[in-house]
């Protein structure tokens, strides 16, 4: 996959691993946004921090790749250079297409919280670069580990992970941020929530005319021909000869699980404009899916020194299935804690407070919006809602200002336009659980 952004790359790293047990102060297992956040910003605080993939960079996972103002914030603050003059493609909004106005345009709002552009950046891209930004920082990266198993002492407390080849890596606190499979997590005992909203996403990239457009585009109703389909599609575009396509489906659909969801692409992009390029011949990958754990679909987010972030917590917003701004920000959070628990020393009473003190910010931060997403998740699960909402909701400019702004969670928190009181307002109401 090609792309012009220009940065750290981990895939030019010299990162054999060592021979024999290792130690650190903390392990990061799993080296995408989330794995990577976490050791860049621990890294930067001055502690030892080793950081484990499974795989060598550069990698691929399946994923949208769109990268909306929350996201690009925490770029920002990871140190990564966005402008284009660093070869990233700019995205000035999102284009919806459905209803009975066809086709609706959306600028990104103006906050004082966000920036007001978008990227795409493919993560066979993002991943390497994000890694080779840990290490730039002082991270320690080793790629080709399979970790296998935590390490548990008498008392039930994790004190490291082992990989296949039997070797220890041992650290007082360890950082799962093994994605989706969330095999430490399981390991150590802690299951998901089977209430929690849960979706699916298939994607492949497509050689097409639209792949340097300024918008990110979303279906909200797929159709092949007159027939509605279920599911919902995006197209976002590389700027660079490509366009990731793709379609997602929650388990509040009665389609979930019971459709063959490559086809499913497949019968949608046939119906498509020629001139877009959506077609068999110019698709040059595989259609692949991927599970979209959501909502902090397993807790506890801490405890007993393993910490959970990314799609191993279940960080996936059921609003657009957007997941990578939150697993950045979950990697600055915990970063944080960790660091607050090193002063006090690990292993004492006072370092597991703060340990604990993770999973109160990160739903302080995001559980009501997350709150309101399962009752979203509900509601356009029922077809005729849902078509409803879509044929009369995208006629209506002001309505749909609001819905953009919720479903990217874009607000002011202080002193916000009227949208974003709406939004905070009715995220406070949100019923808990």
């Amino acid at each position: 996959m090609t792309s012009t952004v220009r940065g750290p790359r981990a895939s030019l790293l010299d990162t054999e691993t060592p021979t024999g047990d290792q130690q650190a102060e903390v392990i990061v297992v799993g080296a995408g946004p989330a794995g990577s956040a976490t050791a860049t910003f621990l890294a930067r605080y001055g502690v030892d921090v080793v950081l484990l993939d499974k795989a060598r960079f550069p990698r691929d996972k399946i994923c949208g790749d769109g990268l909306t103002p929350r996201s690009v914030r925490m770029l920002a603050r990871l140190g990564i250079d966005t402008s284009p003059e660093a070869g990233w493609h700019h995205l000035k909004g999102l284009r919806v297409y459905g209803g009975r106005v066809g086709q609706l345009d959306m600028e990104w709002p103006v906050l004082k919280d966000f920036p007001n552009y978008g990227l795409v950046c493919p993560r066979i891209v993002l991943d390497d670069l994000l890694a080779g930004n840990a290490v730039e920082a002082g991270a320690k990266l080793y790629t080709g580990v399979r970790v296998t198993e935590p390490v548990i002492d008498a008392t039930g407390h994790v004190k490291g992970v082992k990989d296949a080849t039997g070797r220890v890596w041992s650290a007082p606190v360890v950082v799962a941020a093994d994605g989706n499979s969330a095999r430490l997590a399981v390991n150590a005992g802690r299951s998901h929530d089977t209430r929690a909203p849960m979706g699916v996403a298939v994607r492949a990239y497509y050689e097409s005319p639209k792949h340097d457009m300024e918008w990110i585009e979303s279906w909200l109703e797929l159709r092949d021909g007159t027939d509605l389909l279920p599911g919902y599609g995006w197209a976002f575009p590389t700027g660079a000869g490509t366009v990731n396509v793709g379609l997602g489906m929650l388990n509040s659909s009665a389609a979930f699980g019971n459709t063959d969801y490559r086809e499913l692409q497949r019968r949608w992009l046939a119906s498509t404009p020629p001139e877009w390029g959506f077609t068999e011949v110019n698709r040059v990958t595989e259609i692949r899916g991927a599970a979209l754990p959501m909502c902090l679909n397993r807790q506890p987010l801490y405890a007993d020194g393993l910490l959970l972030v990314g799609d191993a917590a279940g960080m996936i917003s059921p609003f657009n299935g957007e997941g990578i701004d939150y697993a950045m920000e979950a990697g600055q959070y915990a970063a944080t804690a960790i660091v607050d628990a090193k002063s006090r020393g690990f292993g004492t009473s006072g370092a597991e407070l703060a340990l604990n003190n993770y999973g109160v910010v990160v739903k302080e931060a995001w559980g009501s919006h997350y709150r309101l997403g399962k009752a979203f998740v509900k509601l356009i699960g029922n077809p005729r809602i849902m078509h409803l909402c879509v044929h009369y909701g995208l006629s209506n400019r002001r309505l749909m200002i609001l819905v953009n702004k919720l479903l990217a969670n874009l607000t002011d928190r202080h002193d916000g336009d009227v949208y974003d009181k709406i939004i905070n307002s009715l995220e406070k109401l949100a019923p808990s659980g």
